[in-house]
């Protein structure tokens, strides 16, 4: 399965309206998702900031307690 019919089976869309497009236009449109997606992280920090809302130190110590933990556990050597 193609990276595309997974987003499809995701974000069910009709496939030809966008395999319908020319290669450089599904090039913009790719390139255009990703640098609002980067925009969206940049200004995220920015608007906690501007909003009030940056976190605790309480708030990591509950983040902290909430986490899961990853225990390695050594495997057995076999012969």
């Amino acid at each position: 399965m193609s990276l595309w019919q997974s987003v499809i089976l995701i974000y069910p869309v009709k496939q030809p309206s966008y395999t319908a497009l020319t290669p450089r236009t599904r090039l913009l449109v790719g390139l255009g998702i990703i640098t609002w997606g980067g925009l969206g992280l940049l200004v995220t920090d920015q608007a906690e900031k501007k909003f009030n809302m940056v976190p605790t130190e309480r708030d990591r110590e509950k983040l902290e307690e909430v986490m899961p933990r990853i225990t390695i556990v050594e495997r057995e050597e076999r012969s």
